[in-house]
């Protein structure tokens, strides 16, 4: 079950961010998050006053998260997307991030399916989002579930990492 975050889930999510960190201390690197910095608590709770964050658990354990918004970064401006934004209504998606533990299970296919439903609901027209150009499972996952790569710029993320991340659309 895909859901509303609620105040009691935060530090499970908090927990997700964090065993992502962990493994990729000791294994391959999918993100350039920095702990401490991006994501964190605070993060989480800024998307959960929102009513913007969501959470997939099984049997009461949170085993995903997700922001969802409208909110474009400025660097996106510099994307050649193939729908103007002016032309739709943009849905972003922020942070899909599933617990290591969980990797493998069809999570992420599960919370993407999720987003496009939500978003069609909330009268969305096009599905923006970003990722790290390094982050090898993203970037498979997304054009298979029919994103089109709509190419790759620096980004000042949050103030304190620049970095290259690959943008991707989807009409819905």
């Amino acid at each position: 079950m895909i859901r509303l975050a609620t105040s009691a889930d935060l530090p499970f999510i908090t927990s997700i961010y964090d065993a992502i960190l962990d493994q990729e201390e000791s294994g391959p690197v999918y993100t350039n998050w920095q702990r401490g910095k991006y994501p964190t608590e605070e993060t989480a709770r800024q998307a959960l006053e929102a009513i913007t964050l969501y959470v997939g658990e099984d049997r009461n354990a949170v085993w995903g998260v997700v922001n969802l918004n409208g909110e474009q970064l400025p660097e996106y401006s510099v994307i050649p997307w193939s729908i103007p934004a002016a032309e739709c209504q943009v849905g972003v998606i922020h942070t899909l991030c599933i617990h290591p533990a969980q990797a493998g299970r069809g999570h992420a296919r599960e919370m993407v399916a999720f987003c496009e439903a939500e978003f069609r609901r909330q009268g969305k027209t096009v599905i923006r989002l970003d990722t790290w150009e390094h982050n090898v499972p993203a970037n498979r996952l997304y054009p298979s579930l029919g994103y089109r790569y709509a190419g790759v710029t620096e980004f000042f993320f949050q103030g304190f990492v620049r970095e290259n991340l690959n943008c991707y659309e989807k009409a819905l």
